[in-house]
């Protein structure tokens, strides 16, 4: 994905989400990152044909936390 106005997004969804990740886990933000980044959820938001930079990085988090809970399945579906 080149430099435009969808990587901005982009990197701005992903850096709320590890905030709130950090926040809700209690760990540091780099540690949340890394976190975020070894996600299906991270690999779909830097997937331009996804179009998941359109959402809120709210609607981003809560995939990540269903995710994690193993409802990856079930919210594809959705």
């Amino acid at each position: 994905m080149k430099e435009s106005k969808a990587q901005l997004c982009v990197d701005a969804i992903a850096a709320d989400v590890a905030d709130m990740l950090a926040k809700d886990s209690g760990i540091a933000i780099t540690e949340a990152l890394q976190k975020f980044m070894r996600s299906k959820t991270y690999v779909l938001l830097f997937d331009e044909n996804s179009l998941l930079y359109l959402e809120s990085a709210e609607y981003v988090y809560d995939m990540l936390q269903a995710e994690q809970r193993g409802d990856w399945e079930r919210w594809r579906e959705e």
